[in-house]
């Protein structure tokens, strides 16, 4: 349970080792320095930098570089395997992939105005959070003193569509090349003549080449740039999978409380998107995400209710056990016990917003090599349990960018 905790922290999610930065810097750094800017069309063409998957976290840290005041010189370009979606009001029906964003995505994503289109378009706040266990009565609760927001439940749409709205705004710095898959890289050789070219070469399905002298990895959780520059991945299949799912609820509400609950099987969460309506995450064995998402929608909706509110689970045992804990607990932190509420019920589920998908484990070696720089699950794959994959890109953007603005800055050739 006290992993969950890992939402509400901001300070340290995926930032990048120190020290490995600094050896990126010294190999890149100088160079972005010194050679200058090439921008161009044709094949062979040199960027400072190529950031290779255009995802949530992908497309932040080309935007992130774009706005830099320090990197204004810089051509980057942004490689995006799918084919580009037109910007346009968004659906009344809400997306089943959401992201729980802590307020330091937040405070990193108004860094370069994305936050704002996100506050314009679609976004549920939330002021608490609770966690409870089936088995006993173990509960623990996580609140603001100040009623601040803990938290904001996002769409990913949403930060997608906000993220490329402010792609726009720096095109002249930053390229998107749509419709670009990337099938090989070429490495230089720590010795080699004169003659051949110091920098990553792309190679594109289509044919095209470019070179980058920073090359950054956003391409998910099979990168293939890590996979060609041969960082190790450490990765682990929990046999498990999430069902995910749009709910609506009996009646309006605040909603304004994150709930989640450790089954058996697994936990679930409810997460606000508005005062009528909700998102699932429930994480079980495979056989059983499949027959939940092949339910009617009746039996499914009994089925989450009971998921929630069932004590069908409970051990004297088990509870016996907590309760003395809770006790020690309490003697020593009087205030550190909480009264369990109920989460709203659910009247029903939006049609075909179900869906169900593998989880899984991840974590690379290492996140640099000379002229090459992993973030996002490309580094990291995380249970959704924390709520912190995405933030944790966020934070490998933020860490990652400031090196590189406060470097070029001071003109270091450390080469």
């Amino acid at each position: 349970m006290a992993a969950v905790a890992g939402l509400l922290l901001d300070r340290g999610a995926g930032l990048y080792r120190r020290k490995s930065l600094l050896l990126l810097l010294a190999g890149t750094v100088g160079s972005l320095s010194r050679q200058g800017s090439v921008r161009c069309n044709g094949s062979n063409a040199v960027y400072d930098v190529v950031v290779s998957g255009g995802g949530m976290v992908g497309a932040a840290m080309a935007a992130a570089l774009g706005h830099d005041v320090h990197l204004s010189d810089k051509k980057i370009l942004l490689l995006e395997a799918r084919p580009q979606k037109k910007i346009k009001d968004l659906s009344r029906d809400y997306s089943n992939r959401v992201s729980a964003i802590t307020p330091g995505s937040a405070t990193f994503l108004s860094s370069f105005g994305a936050w704002e289109h996100i506050c314009n378009m679609r976004i549920k706040p939330f002021r608490r959070m609770q966690v409870w266990d089936a088995c006993s009565e173990a509960l623990i609760m996580f609140e603001n003193e100040n009623l601040e927001d803990m938290g904001y439940i996002v769409e990913n749409d949403v930060i997608m569509s906000a993220l490329y709205k402010q792609l726009d705004t720096v095109s002249d710095r930053v390229e998107v090349l749509y419709r670009s898959r990337a099938v090989g890289y070429t490495w230089p050789l720590q010795h080699q003549s004169s003659d051949m070219s110091p920098w990553v070469q792309i190679d594109l399905a289509d044919g095209r080449r470019f070179q980058t002298k920073l090359l950054i990895g956003a391409d998910g959780q099979n990168s293939l740039i890590r996979k060609a520059v041969g960082i190790q991945n450490i990765h682990y299949q929990y046999d498990q999978s999430a069902l995910v799912a749009t709910l609506h609820l009996s009646e309006p509400t605040d909603n304004n409380v994150a709930w989640q609950r450790f089954l058996p099987s697994g936990p679930i969460a409810l997460l606000p998107l508005s005062d009528t309506a909700s998102s699932l995450v429930w994480s079980t064995s495979h056989e059983h995400a499949l027959q939940l998402q092949s339910m009617d929608e009746e039996n499914f909706v009994d089925a989450v209710n009971s998921a929630f509110w069932s004590n069908a689970n409970h051990s004297d045992f088990i509870d016996t056990a907590a309760s003395m804990f809770r006790s020690a607990v309490s003697f020593l932190m009087p205030s550190g016990t909480a009264a369990r509420q109920l989460p709203p019920s659910v009247a029903k589920v939006d049609p075909k917003s179900r869906a169900v998908f593998p989880l899984g484990l991840g974590h690379a070696t290492e996140y640099v090599q000379d002229r090459v720089a992993l973030i996002g699950d490309a580094a990291h794959r995380v249970h959704p349990l924390a709520g912190q994959g995405v933030n944790m890109g966020f934070g490998d953007i933020s860490c990652l960018t400031n090196y590189l603005s406060a470097a070029a800055f001071k003109g270091k050739d450390l080469e």
